[in-house]
């Protein structure tokens, strides 16, 4: 039988996929995505063999993500601010404005929205998956899932009778409700 730590790698695009949506800064997410492993990988024990492992780390992950978030809230603000000149910018894309006003939609969304509509619809879990990663019922996925749909529809100015044209199938899957091809 083979290790499950061998799969950690398999996970690392969509973990890395995950935590940008949440951080919405390049660095930032792979320092929560290494966060996350070295969490997972120390707690290895705790790992069920048989279960979804995607999910586990994606649970790992989030939890990560959030007690950061609440542990910065309690944080000084940067006087000097040596914090404020490390911070990134989203870079600028190849002229392909969809995907810019897309991103821009989304950076509006609620956080619970941003991850509801990750997991769901750019990743790919089931309802009943997310709700449990989120540690919420499956009716407030679905609901945070069909109200982040229709927020950045209403926020991108598209009607639901027009298509939207873009190449890539997991931002496609987040505004259609369709899984990634």
């Amino acid at each position: 039988m083979s290790d499950p730590r061998d799969e950690l790698v398999t996970h690392l695009p969509a973990m890395r996929a995950f935590a940008l949506s949440l951080a919405r800064n390049g660095a930032a997410a792979d320092d929560l995505v290494q966060d996350a492993l070295v969490k997972a990988w120390s707690n290895f024990d705790s790992f069920q063999p048989g279960t979804n492992m995607r999910a586990w780390l994606f649970t790992i992950l989030r939890n990560t993500y959030y007690s950061l978030h609440r542990k910065r809230r309690r944080e000084v603000e940067d006087p000097d601010g040596v914090m404020a000149g490390q911070l990134s910018v989203k870079p600028s894309h190849d002229g392909n404005l969809a995907m810019r006003d897309f991103q821009t939609a989304f950076a509006q969304l609620t956080d619970e929205q941003r991850e509801a509509l990750t997991l769901v619809g750019a990743e790919g879990f089931s309802y009943e998956e997310a709700a449990e990663m989120c540690e919420c019922a499956v009716g407030t996925i679905k609901s945070r899932t069909n109200r982040a749909r229709k927020r950045l529809a209403e926020l991108m100015g598209i009607d639901e009778n027009e298509t939207f044209e873009v190449t890539d199938g997991k931002t496609m899957a987040v505004l259609s409700g369709k899984p990634a091809a």
